[in-house]
Parts: C-alpha cells; structure tokens; sequence
C-alpha cells in the first residue's frame, strides 16, 4: 500500500488520521512470504559477522582478535543493516534492538558503543533465544532459575491431582507439563552445577507420583514410571545430537593414518577452555566414543540406532551408570569399564 490514509484511534475514538508512505495489512503477509522478503538479509552481512535468522528474530554473531578491528566491523555492519532495511521500505525497532557480550568469568567486558542517530543499542546481561536464555558467561542460571518456577508449577499441580486421578494420568501429566520442559535442549544446560536443582525437582515430583517419602530411593520408581532420569536424558540427547549431526565430526581415520584401536572413534580436538570442554561438541564425542561397538555401527541408521540405545540404557547403562558417568564425563575410564564388560 502507498499513501494510504489510515485513522488513529484512542480507547475505541477516532482522533486523527494519518497518511502512510509504505505498508501492508496487518496479518496479510505469510510467514513463507516474509522468509522470502528477508531472505537476501545474510548476504550483505555476512562477510563480516554470522547472521542467524529464525522467522522474524534475527542475531548477529560478532568475533575478532583485534579489539580496535572489532568494533570497527560492528559499526560496519550496523550500518548495512540500517542501509538494508532502508532500501527494502522497512524500518528498525530500537526498543528491540540490543547486544550481549559473550565472555569468561576471568575477562572483563569491552566498552563498545553501538549508536543509530540520536538513539544508542543498549547492552543486556542475557537473552531469550528460542526458548533458551542466554547469559554472558554462559552459566546458565537465568534459564535454569526459569526451568524451577515452571517445574514447581508442575510439582503443585501433580500433587494436587494425585488423589483424584490414576498413575496413569499421572504419568501422561508429568510427560506434559514436566518432561518436556526438562528435555528441551537439555544438552546445553545440564551441564551447569545449578542443574542439580532440577535433578532434586525431578525427583520431588517422582515421589509425590508414587506416594512415598523424602528418602525414598527414585531409582526403582523411575524404572516402574518407566521415566528416564535427568542425567541419563542428557546422555541420551547427547548421542542422538552427535548421530543427527554427523557432518559436523570426522573420525581419527581421516586425522591421522595409524591403524590404533580407537581409529574408528571420533576425533577429540583439543581445548583449553572448560566451557568449550563441557560443551555439546567434546562432551558428545566422549559419550559416543564410549559406547559398544554394535551400537556405533548402527549410527548410519537413526531409527535402528535409538532403538538399540533406548534398549541398551533402559537395561544397565542409565538406570545403574549413567549418574556416576554424568558427574565424571571426562574421565574416560569410567565408560570403557562398563562398556567392556
């Protein structure tokens, strides 16, 4: 639409009206014609930062070695994009507009001042992003902090329903409203020490299900429930990324020539930082390269290799092991003790 008049209104009164340059109805444009719109977005950035676009939220990743270069390139690409989104009749909301430094606990924040005309981005201490909430030193806790007000929503709802319902319908609650909460990207934040809370939670909620006491052992209860621990989730997550993402690893074959016994694993590079340690990418490695030999060689089949690893958990390796190998997932010797027996 051009040079349309459109009124303005007040608490349901007509006060004025107003003539627009460019626009569309409300609602009238898809999600696959608004995909399509931005499309070419990435493109003229993307030499210098990595844009990541999902629907209409949009982030831009920044990295530089050089302090001085670095926020010349954020400059830079502030400005393709204000460029971007004046040539193709659209205009930047600044209220949702903000950036977030990523760092350790050991570095301290760079000063960097990111300006639009009169207006300046403001910098936030964490983030929403596709559910997840993202804190600067990537510890987790706004996210878990959320993860504990939902579940003890979920801990009073059961325990106001188990008197008038059956386990049954206990259980298909707790799959609802508890497990999914629980497993949505779990391999990122599990991780972090302020996920024992949740492990503590879990396992109030397996209690008040079964009726039994505070001290009360949840590995028996969890097996009848036939429920799948916390930490044992994250491992069975973890191997599923790995297998989903295979492109993303090679294996020691193609690193290095030498006929070893662990030639057919996937190769460990090394880190320095803890953060990238316990990350998904080295934490996964090491859980798959620990496992049997007939389940890795189903990986090439996804549905033939969840099959077998659900059999396989269920039976010893998360009801009995998977705690003690989530608490010492570096130490390798756990995993090949179990495996090889």
């Amino acid at each position: 639409m051009f040079e349309r008049n459109a009124p303005l209104s007040s608490s349901d009164l007509w006060v004025c009206s107003q003539t627009h340059k460019s626009g569309v109805p409300q609602g009238s444009i898809g999600a696959l014609l608004f995909l399509l719109y931005i499309n070419d977005l990435p493109g003229s950035i993307n030499k210098l930062s990595k844009p990541t676009l999902f629907a209409d939220d949009t982030n831009i990743i920044f990295t530089h070695p050089n302090l001085t270069e670095f926020k010349e390139e954020i400059n830079k690409v502030f400005v393709k994009i204000i460029i971007w989104f004046q040539n193709n009749l659209l205009s930047l909301n600044l209220n949702k507009t903000y950036y977030m430094q990523f760092m350790s606990k050991t570095n301290y924040a760079v000063n960097v001042n990111i300006n639009y005309k009169t207006n300046r981005i403001n910098n936030v201490y964490y983030t929403n992003f596709l559910g997840l909430t993202l804190d600067r030193t990537l510890s987790w806790k706004p996210h878990i902090d959320q993860l504990i007000s939902k579940l003890n929503s979920a801990c009073y709802i059961i325990r106001s329903l188990k008197s008038i319902i059956s386990l049954k319908n206990l259980r298909m609650i707790y799959f609802s409203s508890v497990h999914s909460i629980i497993s949505y990207s779990i391999i990122f934040w599990v991780n972090s020490t302020y996920s024992k809370t949740i492990f503590k939670l879990q396992n109030r909620i397996i209690r008040i299900m079964m009726n039994v006491g505070n001290r009360e052992s949840c590995r028996e209860l969890l097996k009848k429930l036939n429920i799948i621990p916390l930490h044992s989730q994250y491992i069975f997550s973890l191997l599923l990324f790995v297998v989903e993402n295979v492109n993303m690893f090679k294996s020691n074959s193609l690193v290095h020539s030498i006929n070893t016994r662990h030639c057919s694993d996937v190769y460990q590079p090394s880190s320095h930082l803890s953060k990238v340690q316990k990350g998904v990418y080295h934490t996964g490695i090491k859980a798959f390269n620990c496992l049997p030999p007939r389940i890795k060689s189903l990986s090439s089949d996804m549905r033939k290799f969840k099959s077998a690893l659900k059999k396989f958990s269920f039976g010893r390796f998360i009801l009995y092991y998977s705690r003690i190998l989530w608490l010492e997932l570096t130490e390798q010797s756990y995993y090949r003790e179990f495996t090889n027996n």
